[in-house]
């Protein structure tokens, strides 16, 4: 099936779609709720099915995110047909924006009915918690003043679509928050944040042209892949002071083997202007965080059972 939006065709197969949301930052999603989860495990055991609840949640929450960047990037004269890391729905595919945006709010509307469940069979006091992080997935580009304008976009989505989403997937378990659980989001957190901030270094030039104040353009793009450097070195050292001083197991050390993909992603935006020679660097940045947060989560599990 195919209609016309300003001349461009419009196709509708399950690859465009599966662009338009962005799957390759789905896992900033995935990972802390599975991470969460496992940290429960160990210390109370599990309700399957609220952990399947809060999993697609999660996701709908990051995949309507997604959309509303579309949107607004689309509205906002950002995004063209020639623009790299998008989905295309609207430049490439003619889609309509108001489309993408019924989209994305049909998504939030499943997230807040999967909410409602949740809160129903944990805490209420999770309502607000989840209407704050899904207010910061719109406003991170919508609204007067977009966060990913300013240079706090790595803050708060590691704050929210990381540290917190952890911390909230522990609690629906356990229906508290421990320091076990505190001290394993904050590495976590970091990397859902350096997810955000290769995807800035791709765009530094384009966001400096257009008025947009990221951290690489405020930094500068040499100073932002320092920070990023030492972003991974310091998450990866606190995993290690967290075993030294006993605070978990040394199983979760297994997430020691995904630094040779931080190194890839950190080498693969040395010398590099061109957004397209940067996309292998910014996937290997959220391979870096797929596979630690999986690493953690295996680790632990595995220490579930000795």
């Amino acid at each position: 099936m195919q209609t016309e939006y300003d001349g461009l065709p419009m196709k509708r197969t399950w690859k465009i779609w599966w662009e338009l949301i962005r799957p390759h930052t789905l896992t900033a999603a995935f990972v802390p709720v599975l991470l969460g989860t496992v940290i429960a495990l160990l210390e109370d055991g599990v309700n399957w099915l609220l952990f399947a609840a809060m999993m697609m949640a999660s996701i709908l929450i990051q995949a309507a995110t997604n959309l509303f960047n579309e949107y607004y990037d689309f509205k906002r004269g950002l995004d063209t047909e020639e623009s790299v890391g998008i989905g295309g729905g609207i430049v490439r595919h003619g889609m309509t924006p108001k489309l993408i945006m019924t989209l994305a709010l049909g998504m939030y509307a499943i997230a807040l009915l999967l909410g409602i469940y949740i809160c129903a069979a944990s805490s209420w006091w999770l309502a607000a918690v989840g209407l704050v992080c899904m207010l910061v997935g719109y406003l991170y580009t919508g609204g007067p003043l977009p966060i990913s304008y300013t240079p706090f976009g790595e803050l708060f989505s590691g704050l929210f679509m990381g540290f917190l989403i952890i911390l909230i997937a522990f609690y629906i378990q356990a229906g508290y928050v421990s320091a076990t659980a505190i001290l394993i989001a904050i590495p976590s957190g970091i990397l859902v944040g350096l997810i955000n901030l290769s995807n800035n270094l791709r765009d530094h030039d384009g966001d400096k042209a257009h008025g947009r104040k990221t951290m690489p353009v405020v930094m500068g793009r040499k100073n932002a892949l320092t920070f990023m450097a030492i972003m991974f070195g310091f998450s990866y050292l606190w995993l290690v002071g967290l075993v030294v001083t006993g605070n978990v197991t040394a199983w979760i050390l297994l997430a020691l083997l995904s630094i040779p993909k931080a190194m890839k992603a950190v080498k693969g935006f040395v010398g590099k202007t061109q957004p397209i020679t940067m996309v292998p660097a910014m996937k290997a940045t959220a391979q870096t965080n797929t596979f630690f947060g999986l690493l953690m989560a295996i680790g632990l599990f595995i220490s579930y059972f000795i």
